[in-house]
């Protein structure tokens, strides 16, 4: 079997990453790596036997499929290139930065029949979980996703960097769009948010999403309430608590998508470029819809979505 030929944009802490699960996967050939800073791309390049390229033109001359792993101003200008290429992207969140732009990837995909998908994978966690065969909608969701400050994705606002997988989970569980958001916000190292407390309507049901990356300490939780009891997730600790009568598996974390959901978004990625699999876990469109909800609430915080 012929093997993909991958590249990565970005060898920072998730380009490392995505270029380490393309060498492992025997599906693929890593070729080699772009990122502007020439010592950091030597050395992911080294790590893996590939190549470190000086430009992202060079990269798609020799590559079939792209992980775009830039800061997220970028996102969208390089999906365009490598998709106008005809190569198959996989971009870490957010899609883009501007609904628009992202409006223009899914089209362009769509036209260059070529796979476009998105680092949401958190999904995998609550599709492990069997949250999404749930037989009932919840009523209200409340999330907390927040950290110390680290100086990564400064380029975007906390929503665009953190909340955008909240977003994305409850855009799923919701099973439509939301109606009503309001928001506040607070900005300390630029001009777009770094601390962000948005409240979503979906018709009758609410939900509450607190992000931070200017917090003393990590913490990923969500509860969930259902009309039959309520789900207190705790992501950090890969653990839950069910009042429902739902059948979840307590075990999630111990499953192959489970323990690694980001290899297993890679992995899916991959299966959907082969054919194997239908689509990605999540495809340009419903990465646009969780873009344009985070711009969304960015405007109504009152902060830009850019520093």
């Amino acid at each position: 079997m012929t093997r993909l030929r991958a590249g990565v944009l970005g060898a920072g802490a998730f380009g490392r990453i995505h270029a380490r699960k393309y060498a492992e996967d025997t599906r693929v050939h890593f070729v080699g790596v772009y990122d502007p800073d020439d010592e950091r791309a030597d050395q992911l390049a080294d790590t893996h036997g590939a190549e470190s390229f000086g430009a992202l033109d060079a990269l798609l001359k020799e590559i079939d499929v792209l992980t775009i792993a830039s800061p997220p101003s970028f996102h969208a200008a390089n999906a365009r290139a490598a998709l106008l290429a005809g190569k198959h992207v996989l971009v870490e969140k957010p899609l883009a930065t501007d609904a628009a732009l992202g409006a223009e990837l899914v089209a362009i995909a769509a036209a260059n029949k070529c796979v476009l998908a998105c680092g949401h994978q958190e999904r995998l966690v609550f599709d492990a979980m069997g949250l999404f065969s749930a037989p009932e909608r919840p009523t209200r969701i409340e999330s907390v996703r927040e950290g110390p400050w680290t100086g990564r994705s400064a380029d975007v606002s906390v929503t665009l960097d953190l909340m955008v997988h909240d977003l994305d989970l409850a855009l799923k569980l919701m099973g439509r769009s939301a109606d009503r958001v309001s928001a506040t916000a607070h900005a300390e190292h630029g001009k777009a948010a770094d601390q962000i407390v948005a409240t979503l309507g979906f018709g009758d049901a609410e939900a509450v999403f607190t992000s931070s990356r200017i917090a003393a300490d990590r913490k990923r939780t969500m509860r969930a309430v259902y009309p039959s009891g309520e789900i207190r997730i705790d992501f950090l600790a890969r653990s839950f608590e069910n009042t429902t009568s739902f059948p979840l598996n307590a075990a999630f974390a111990e499953t192959r998508i489970g323990a690694d959901p980001l290899g297993a978004n890679v992995s899916i990625f991959i299966d959907a470029v082969l054919g194997v699999a239908p689509r990605p876990v999540v495809n340009g469109e419903e990465a646009l819809a969780v873009l344009k909800l985070a711009l969304d609430v960015d405007r109504a915080s009152g902060l830009p979505s850019h520093s």
